[in-house]
């Protein structure tokens, strides 16, 4: 009888085990998913403040990336100059979808 409750305990230890490894690939994924978001943001603002030409189609698609991305936080802080003005409200979207997508990636490890 005791073989067959130590035989169970480990299919449950295997099982358990298998549903942590495959919530740490999900963070993984979270994480990497969250590095491009963040690094397109930053990306767009490098090229925003260094006045990049929009008639060139990977600068252009790149910005508008970046554009889209920080939809949400446009207005937030209206400053004196336009590369102010993305430099504060993108970057704060940068630091935002960081944090955030850490913070889940964490709670997948646990």
């Amino acid at each position: 009888m005791a073989t067959i409750a130590q035989r169970s305990g480990r299919v449950r230890e295997r099982a358990g085990f298998a549903a942590r490894r495959g919530l740490w690939g999900v963070a993984r994924i979270v994480s990497l998913i969250t590095s491009i978001v963040v690094g397109l943001i930053v990306l767009a603002i490098i090229l925003v403040l260094l006045e990049a030409s929009r008639g060139n189609a990977i600068v252009d698609w790149l910005v508008g990336a970046g554009d889209w991305l920080s939809t949400p936080f446009h207005g937030i802080f209206s400053l004196d100059t336009h590369k102010a003005t993305v430099a504060v409200n993108w970057g704060l979207a940068a630091l935002v979808y960081g944090f955030v997508g850490g913070f889940i990636a964490r709670l997948l490890r646990r």
